[in-house]
């Protein structure tokens, strides 16, 4: 990162007082993990849940820091050791200070959220970018009131793009990280059911994702995808002039896709964007190809070439836990999507496991866990998955959990009793059951949300550690 002025430091966090044992100096790194501080780097003692960041101060002054955010509230601030700033919050602070910074460095930012898919298309963003720019993004999914000022906080000096992920649970989530992440481009993947519990409905999912209008800049452009009437009905009032562009597969979309073709292991499809190039994913699923569609807009929109655009797509690498193969110890084909999930994305991976053709496969395997936080609406729409497992396609269904007894319900009669199996709570017996059954012959689909872990069963399944 470019280093920042200690006296930077304390004017744009709104400091309430300081000491320094030196003003001329500068940080040149910003932690709230002590462990990672560097020789001259600020520490940020942040505080939740059961932990206290300042109680690792010394691990900090160990590690080299030169100087600390602190509490006022808290007591004995190290000042004899290091320069100490002291503020009312030290999160509001550490955010206060990504904007600054922000700033500083003044790249074009890029903002994506949606229900899904903001990881991928972080992520193909990125690739296709980097094709002419120093591009800048959010690692793994540090995507919250923490996360996403770390990674503004983490631009290197020559960052020229900076795509940032933006996630939430809550309304009023999205419109706090949009205002410090001020983008220049803002992004709605989909909207979707996440979140439903705390949202309410697909309406009040769409309020919330479109508070990334709220921190969008003068002039901005907005990308969100075509026939999806509640970014209409549900547009906030801006007050100042953007740009809209639309993404999908309908030829009305500003960017849409046509001819697709699926292999195992990759999509390939065309865009209107260039009639006569193929473009290609290294991933599989239709759902995929419009977070592609999100890239080769933002790159059109910022004059990358589009047949460098598309070579630097083809390239991108998938964060970890999302549409992974692997192989399990019996030597089955297991796909593992099972970071997250929720009822649009399971039925979209479900599809993708029936369209899917391999060589030496003799059955088709669903491992199901739970999708969480769907409020009053769990029981409904874990029922309607049913409408995406035809039994005559997909041979064996293993569910899991409290909330995939309804979609259990629904499937009785459809499949023979040995070939639809629902374990509750008991992971060993989960793995115990699927290791007993698997054949190499077989394709396995696991997916549910995080919460459920089935991410244990796939490094079991596997010996594949997954995080």
């Amino acid at each position: 990162m470019k280093a920042i002025k200690l006296m930077d430091v304390v004017k744009h966090v709104n400091a309430i007082d300081y000491t320094a044992i030196d003003r001329t100096i500068s940080v040149t790194n910003v932690e709230f993990d002590a462990r990672k501080i560097q020789p001259g780097g600020l520490f940020i003692p942040l505080v939740g849940g059961s932990t206290d960041g300042h109680s690792y101060i010394q691990q900090a002054i160990d590690n080299g820091a030169t100087a600390t955010l602190w509490s006022r509230d808290q007591s004995e601030a190290p000042s004899d050791q290091l320069a100490v700033v002291f503020v009312d919050d030290t999160l509001e602070a550490f955010q206060k200070l990504a904007h600054f910074y922000r700033n500083e460095i003044n790249p074009v930012v890029i903002g994506i959220t949606g229900s899904n898919g903001k990881t991928t298309a972080k992520d193909m963003t990125a690739s296709t970018l980097k094709a002419k720019y120093n591009v800048h993004k959010t690692e793994g999914n540090y995507n919250n009131e923490i996360g996403l000022p770390y990674t503004l906080l983490h631009m290197p000096e020559d960052t020229q793009v900076c795509v940032v992920e933006m996630g939430m649970s809550g309304f009023g989530e999205i419109e706090q990280l949009s205002k410090i992440a001020r983008p220049d481009i803002a992004v709605i993947t989909l909207i979707g059911e996440s979140h439903l519990e705390f949202l309410g409905s697909r309406a009040g999912i769409a309020q919330a994702k479109l508070e990334i209008l709220k921190g969008l800049k003068e002039n901005g452009i907005f990308i969100y995808p075509a026939n999806e009437p509640l970014i209409e009905t549900e547009m906030p009032e801006i007050n100042y002039p953007i740009y809209m562009r639309s993404f999908g597969f309908d030829d009305q979309a500003d960017v849409f896709a046509y001819d697709l073709a699926e292999e195992p292991d990759k999509t390939y499809f065309k865009t209107n964007i260039d009639d006569n190039v193929i473009s290609m994913i290294p991933v599989i699923g239709a759902y995929n190809v419009s977070n592609a569609l999100v890239a080769l807009s933002i790159a059109e929109v910022l004059d990358v070439p589009s047949e460098q655009a598309i070579f630097q797509l083809a390239q991108f690498k998938l964060t970890a836990n999302r549409l992974q193969w692997l192989k399990t110890h019996q030597g089955a084909r297991l796909l593992n999507d099972a970071y997250n999930a929720s009822p649009t994305s399971m039925n979209a991976v479900l599809t993708t496991l029936s369209n899917i053709e391999l060589e030496g496969v003799d059955r088709k395997i669903a491992v199901l866990g739970d999708i969480r936080e769907l409020g009053n609406m769990s029981e409904q729409l874990h029922r309607e998955l049913s409408h995406s497992i035809d039994p005559t396609i997909i041979d064996k269904v293993y569910l899991f959990g409290s909330q995939m007894t309804y979609l259990y319900d629904e499937l009785k009669g459809k499949f023979a009793a040995e070939d639809l199996v629902h374990i509750e709570a008991d992971h060993a017996e989960l793995i115990a059951t699927l290791q007993a059954d698997i054949l190499a012959t077989d394709v396995l689909l696991v997916k549910s949300s995080f919460g459920v872990d089935l991410l244990q069963v796939v490094t079991a399944l596997t010996g594949q550690v997954t995080k």
